[in-house]
């Protein structure tokens, strides 16, 4: 007997030891860091595509025109959404609204101004500021808090962002704050959008909310278009190019993040969306021919890594700087 219980314990070892080693392979292979360092990277060229038209066109005119590409190609998904849109509760359908109109539409539009009148790096760069600005809104529309370290983290990006956004950053004028202040507009309301969609997150699949936001980024777009006296279409020969923008850097490096980010930690990704700034630096200095001050080139690696740092601190951390809410505070009750 003796000799058959240690036979036992020895194959129930094999069999633990086999099962957490196909873990771990299994682990390996659903990692898709990959996917979300990819799709970082289709960000970083939207500058190639978005810079030039900038310059030839308005910026609403630009955009509209990306909205409505965007639209159709993901009209076999409206009905669904609209549906699932009008039966979501109040609070869900504000905020869904606010994602298309301020997050889609507005915040690409003051991403499209930016480089009108600065250089093709720094807008982009400066959208890595996004998850500071994303933790600072969750703590003020998600009840989460913000540690007295979280402040270690931020003053240093800001610092960096200061260096970034000004060659001379001792002597700043009007014309070097204006694509500053696009940038970091631009980047405050995609973290808006970051913020709200996880508040919309428990009615609205992701689809929907990538369906929903496009349409009602169109629709806010047509109306400031009407308003302002905007072009309501570009010439015939830019729609390949406005094509190629919604669909490169703009819906297939969505879907991509998205099923990438489902299977990847958040330090990873974190790591990944590196490629982000790094490709947009790379395509800015070599095809679009900018030039950084030496100081911009600091700003630079001084935000990349105050980001990565905190992304590294959440995730290893014993005492994160931002605490999760109460489950009553994160999840108010919606209203129908």
């Amino acid at each position: 007997m003796r000799g058959t219980h240690g036979s036992t314990d020895k194959l129930a070892l094999v069999a633990r030891a086999g099962a957490q080693q196909t873990r771990t392979v299994s682990s390996v292979i659903r990692d898709r860091t990959w996917l979300v360092a990819l799709a970082a990277s289709l960000w970083g060229f939207s500058g190639l595509l978005r810079a030039p038209l900038s310059k030839e066109f308005p910026s609403v005119s630009i955009v509209l025109g990306e909205h409505v590409l965007l639209v159709l190609l993901t009209s076999p998904l409206l009905i669904g959404a609209l549906r699932a849109w009008w039966r979501a509760g109040t609070r869900t359908k504000v905020a869904t609204v606010v994602i298309g109109a301020g997050s889609s539409a507005l915040a690409t539009v003051l991403f499209t101004l930016a480089f009108r009148f600065g250089d093709p790096v720094t807008p982009q760069v400066l959208q890595k500021l996004q998850p500071l600005i994303a933790i600072t809104l969750a703590a003020l529309l998600l009840g989460e808090r913000m540690r007295p370290r979280f402040w270690l983290f931020v003053l240093p990006a800001l610092a960096g962002a200061w260096l970034l956004a000004f060659p001379n950053p001792l002597a700043v004028g009007v014309k070097a704050l204006v694509p500053a202040l696009l940038g970091v507009g631009s980047a405050a309301m995609w973290a808006l959008g970051t913020v709200l969609g996880r508040m919309v997150s428990s009615e609205l699949k992701f689809f929907h909310v990538t369906a929903l936001r496009f349409l009602f980024g169109m629709l806010t777009l047509l109306v400031v278009a009407l308003g302002t006296g905007s072009p309501l279409t570009l010439p015939l020969a830019t729609w390949p190019r406005l094509l190629s923008l919604a669909l490169v850097p703009g819906l297939l490096a969505l879907v991509l993040y998205y099923f990438g980010l489902r299977s990847t930690a958040a330090s990873r990704a974190t790591l990944a969306e590196l490629a982000f700034p790094l490709t947009a630096a790379a395509v800015g200095v070599l095809i679009q021919h900018a030039r950084l001050a030496p100081t911009q080139w600091v700003g630079f690696v001084v935000v990349l890594a105050t980001v990565v740092a905190l992304a590294w601190h959440e995730r290893s951390g014993r005492t994160p700087a931002v605490a999760e809410p109460d489950p009553a505070v994160r999840e108010p009750a919606t209203t129908r």
